[in-house]
């Protein structure tokens, strides 16, 4: 089970978030303010964190550029009143992976949860192969037996998360969300293009094709 830790000075929410993110099969540990998340990650392996940016002793955007410097790569949640473009700006700045802006529907944070999860699965799932094609997040490279295809960061994601899984269906949606983010206003094309960019690329070879399932999305799929 994933462990979740929540790091919010109000009482009352800190309770209600750990409540719901509990009854929805996630293990949920609270802190108070930032000092009190940096004792509990010295102790706990955490899965990613929920945390407020106004909160006594450090506020929440020092606390994540103090996990960032400390080489924390967990992805973090902002939930805060600080709706500014200025203090997004600041939060993305400092580290954060995604920012929400009470009040807060709590479905929605459950889907941007399981969304940062999934993404920083697939980033944790440092290497994987088909046949004798290797992919390697570390580097975003590609290797075959030919050639060596070092990709862009987005390309690279929508591969390796293709052929993670091969046979499997992705829809737009969920490549869209889990790629770009939930926030993402990218036009869908951009994914036809680096679907048509990765093609090109790899149109010769032997191990492997990308697959368009029309009205759904795409899926990778063994050669032979």
């Amino acid at each position: 089970m994933f462990q979740i830790l929540v790091v919010e000075d109000d009482k009352e929410l800190r309770d209600l978030f750990c409540t719901v993110l509990s009854e929805n099969g996630y293990i949920s540990i609270p802190a108070s303010d930032a000092l009190n998340a940096f004792d509990v990650l010295e102790h706990k392996y955490i899965d990613l964190i929920i945390s407020d940016v106004m909160m006594p002793k450090m506020d929440g955007f020092e606390m994540i550029r103090s996990l960032r410097e400390g080489q924390y790569t967990l992805p973090i949640l902002i939930i805060t009143a600080k709706e500014s473009a200025t203090d997004k700006r600041e939060g993305f700045l400092a580290g954060t992976d995604d920012y929400m802006v009470k009040p807060i529907d709590l479905n929605e944070m459950l889907w941007r949860v399981e969304a940062l999860l999934r993404r920083s699965q697939i980033i944790s799932q440092r290497k994987t192969k088909i046949g004798n094609t290797e992919f390697d997040s570390d580097t975003l490279t590609v290797y075959t037996k030919a050639q060596e295809f070092e990709l862009p960061q987005k390309e690279f994601l929508l591969l390796f998360k293709l052929v993670s899984s091969p046979n499997r269906i992705f829809t737009r949606r969920q490549i869209m969300d889990e790629i770009w983010g939930l926030d993402n206003e990218t036009d869908s094309h951009t994914l036809d293009v680096h679907i048509s960019r990765l093609r090109e690329k790899f149109k010769d070879n032997p191990d492997f094709d990308i697959v368009t399932v029309r009205g759904l999305g795409y899926k990778a799929v063994r050669k032979g």
